[in-house]
């Protein structure tokens, strides 16, 4: 227990140093000043939600090779993860959005597919709900979940292959992307901690799921009796 807690308290003071670097070391953005600061967080959480998708697909894949409950387990934990982090994207993306275009939304490509990718994920977990029995229910939400994860290199490509709305990438963009020196160090020290506490999220699901299975388990049992 000792050990988590720590983890946990590590995990934490890198998520606040994050934060104290984005908003105070940084550099101010010479054109949107104060509001680009959102960056440090916004586009971190997406690349820690795509890679928390990226173990859910893992997973949803070695499940349907192996059958094994661990990568069921692993499959909807990542998956919730993932879920959460996109949301925080889905959020702090019209909050940056407002001030910058004056509209909270558009349909441009790289929104359009994040919100379908926020659907599907949200359809997997729903799809769980509904089928009682474990195998079946873990098939099922694994061949979901493996379909699901096509629109993730979508939603990565999307600014990239269509030129709308969404600001062209920063990162592994074309000639004359990047960031200021400073910029790009807090940038990835913010995609290290956003992607440690991803990880320490998803231990700690993990470890729930498999408690609620054992008991599963357990009352089977007991009802066969």
């Amino acid at each position: 227990m000792w050990k988590r807690a720590m983890t946990g308290a590590i995990v934490l003071f890198l998520v606040g140093a994050a934060a104290y670097a984005s908003f105070f070391i940084a550099p101010e953005e010479k054109t949107m000043h104060v509001l680009q600061r959102i960056f440090y967080f916004h586009a971190a959480a997406a690349w820690a939600g795509m890679t928390a998708f990226s173990v859910c697909f893992v997973a949803n894949l070695l499940y349907v090779w192996r059958r094994s409950e661990k990568w069921d387990s692993l499959g909807v934990s990542s998956a919730e993860v993932g879920l959460a982090f996109i949301t925080v994207v889905l959020i702090t993306g019209p909050i940056w959005a407002k001030p910058a275009w004056g509209i909270y939304w558009t349909w441009d490509a790289r929104l359009t597919s994040t919100f379908v990718l926020w659907l599907l994920y949200i359809s997997y977990l729903l799809l769980r709900t509904l089928i009682e029995e474990p195998d079946r229910r873990a098939l099922l939400s694994a061949l979901f979940g493996i379909f699901s994860f096509i629109d993730v290199p979508i939603v990565f490509g999307a600014i990239r292959w269509w030129r709308t709305q969404h600001p062209a990438p920063v990162i592994m963009g074309g000639p004359g992307s990047g960031l200021e020196p400073t910029m790009r160090k807090v940038f990835f020290f913010s995609v290290l901690a956003l992607h440690a506490l991803m990880v320490f999220l998803i231990a700690e699901r993990y470890r729930l799921e498999k408690l609620r299975t054992d008991v599963e388990v357990l009352r089977r049992e007991a009802e066969a009796i």
